[in-house]
């Protein structure tokens, strides 16, 4: 089980209050912050949400291109890697909060974690995954949750973000680290094997937070 946040520095605060957030078309949406023990508060956390969420990861995982596993993770270890320290989901509209039924392939536009990339004396500097709803795409929902991202970390106790791998076969991506004025801080050549793409080299993308 990773860190649920840095293990040498103070938060600046607890985030508790929602961000509303303006997409590319002009609309809106209101993303939601969640602790790791917010999966013991069901009516705050419902169920079906993290099942959603879960199924969007095991399908982006599977299609071998953008994160690293080779195998999509148990449901038990999902929950652990997104949910582990912190993250946020991003909802259609204003002011909305996440009720048990609601069609979440509808309302969900997309999902991010913050953690510790790496431990003890390091802990202060932070990770990010990101996920965008496969049917949401194309209305710069991954650029919004970069703001956010750069927003929140900081009040989560964290001084600088790394990015560990951004394949140079996603252009959509790094063109956000890019705009969002993140550094390009190293290149790792052909380490990763994608699905379909064969040997593929990575940027690792750094930015200072504070």
């Amino acid at each position: 089980m990773g860190l649920s946040g840095p293990e040498m520095a103070q938060p600046k605060g607890v985030i508790t209050t929602p961000q509303i957030l303006t997409l590319r078309d002009g609309s809106k949406g209101t993303l939601i912050p969640f602790y790791k023990r917010h999966l013991e508060d069901t009516a705050y956390l419902p169920p079906t949400l993290v099942d959603f969420l879960y199924g969007e990861f095991s399908r982006e995982v599977d299609k071998g291109d953008t994160y690293p596993h080779l195998h999509p993770l148990s449901k038990e270890e999902f929950v652990d890697y997104w949910f582990g320290a912190f993250c946020a989901v991003l909802l259609r509209g204003e002011n909305t909060i996440a009720v048990e039924g609601m069609k979440w392939e509808e309302e969900v536009l997309g999902t991010y974690y913050i953690k510790p990339n790496y431990i003890g004396r390091c802990s202060h500097n932070c990770n990010g995954g990101f996920l965008v709803n496969h049917r949401m795409r194309g209305n710069s929902v991954g650029k919004a949750l970069g703001r956010s991202y750069l927003k929140w970390a900081p009040i989560l106790g964290y001084t600088y973000s790394v990015f560990n791998l951004v394949f140079e076969t996603n252009p959509a991506s790094i063109k956000i680290w890019d705009d969002l004025g993140f550094d390009r801080i190293g290149r790792i050549p052909n380490v990763g094997d994608l699905k379909g793409k064969g040997k593929v080299s990575a940027i690792m993308f750094g930015k200072e937070l504070v």
